[in-house]
C-alpha cells in the first residue's frame, strides 16, 4: 500500500508540475483575489512541491515498513498503522507546503513572488539549515541505516537457507525471495536516485537562504531544479519496469486487461505463509 501510494504521490507531484508550467507559460497577469490565490498554488510552483514534501514522508514510511518487515519480523503491523503513515505524508506535505507559500510569497505589480518574502533574517536562515537537515540528511541517514540492516540480514538468511537445504529451495521460498528481492531493489533504487538528483537542489536552496544576499547563476539554479524535476518525473516508470507487483497493478487498471492479481501486501503474507508451513512440516 505504501509503496503504491509512493508512486501516486510522485505522479500527482509530475502531473501539478505540467500544470504549473502550462500557466506560467501564459504570462498571466495576476490582479485581485484570483490573482492572489493563482500565485499562492500555482505561479510559485506550490501544489507541485506539496506533493515533494508528501512523496519524501512517503518514502521515509515506505523504508521503515521495509525495514520492520525484514529485520523486525515479530513487530506487527496493523492496517490502521499502514493508513495512519498515508494520511501523515499527504497532510504534512500539504499542511507544510502551504503554510511556507502563505507566509512567504505575495503578489508585487502583477508579479508572483514565491518563497522570498520573509518576516525576519533568523526565521529564513532558520529555515533554510532547518530543511536541508530534516529533507535531506535525516532522511539520508534512514536510507543508509535501514537499507544497510535489510541487506545484512538477507544475506544473513541467505546463507542459512543454503546450509539447510540441500536440495535447492522450495517454490514458496523461491517465490518469497524473489518479491523480497525486487522490494528491496527497486527502493534502493529510488532512494540512491533522490540521493543524487535531490542534493544539488537541497545545497543551492541552503547557499541561498545562509547568504541571501548571493547572486547565483541562473544556469546553476536551473540546473539544480532540473535534477530534482528528474527525480519525481522518473519515479513512476521506475516503478512501473522494475516493481512487479505496482507493474501489475497498472495492468489491472487497464480496462481491457483481466488479469486476477492479489495485492502486494496480500500477496507477500500468502508466500510467508506457505514458507512457514513447509519450515514447521
Amino acid at each position: 500500500m505504501l509503496i503504491f501510494n509512493q508512486n501516486v504521490t510522485d505522479f500527482v507531484s509530475s502531473l501539478f508540475l505540467i500544470i504549473i508550467y502550462t500557466v506560467k507559460l501564459c504570462n498571466i497577469y495576476l490582479t485581485g483575489v484570483s490573482g492572489y490565490w493563482l500565485c499562492m498554488l500555482i505561479v510559485s510552483e506550490n501544489l507541485f512541491w506539496c506533493g515533494v514534501l508528501a512523496s519524501k514522508a512517503n518514502l521515509v514510511f515506505v523504508t521503515i515498513e521495509r525495514y520492520l518487515k525484514v529485520v523486525h519480523r515479530k513487530i506487527k503491523l496493523r492496517k490502521w498503522m499502514i493508513y495512519s503513515a498515508l494520511a501523515f505524508a499527504w497532510i504534512s506535505g500539504f499542511v507544510h507546503g502551504l503554510a511556507l507559500a502563505f507566509g512567504t510569497s505575495d503578489v508585487i505589480n502583477g508579479v508572483c513572488y514565491g518563497y522570498v518574502i520573509w518576516k525576519s533574517r533568523v526565521s529564513q536562515l532558520a529555515y533554510g539549515i532547518w530543511t536541508f537537515l530534516s529533507l535531506y540528511v535525516f532522511i539520508l541517514t534512514i536510507f543508509i541505516f535501514c537499507y544497510w540492516r535489510i541487506l545484512i540480514v538477507i544475506r544473513r538468511q541467505a546463507s542459512v537457507m543454503a546450509g539447510h537445504s540441500t536440495a535447492g529451495p522450495s517454490t514458496a521460498q523461491a517465490q518469497s525471495n524473489q518479491i523480497q528481492s525486487s522490494i528491496i531493489k527497486t527502493m534502493i533504487l529510488v532512494s540512491v536516485c533522490y540521493a543524487i538528483c535531490d542534493l544539488p537542489l537541497q545545497v543551492h536552496y541552503l547557499i541561498l537562504n545562509v547568504h541571501a544576499n548571493l547572486t547565483l547563476l541562473d544556469s546553476v539554479h536551473y540546473a539544480a531544479v532540473f535534477f530534482s524535476f528528474f527525480y519525481y518525473c522518473a519515479n513512476p516508470f521506475i516503478y512501473a519496469t522494475k516493481f512487479d507487483p505496482v507493474k501489475r497493478i497498472m495492468l489491472r487498471l487497464i480496462p481491457c486487461k483481466k488479469n486476477s492479481v492479489q495485492p502486494i501486501e496480500s500477496l507477500e503474507m500468502s508466500v510467508s505463509r506457505r514458507v512457514a508451513t513447509r519450515t514447521a512440516q
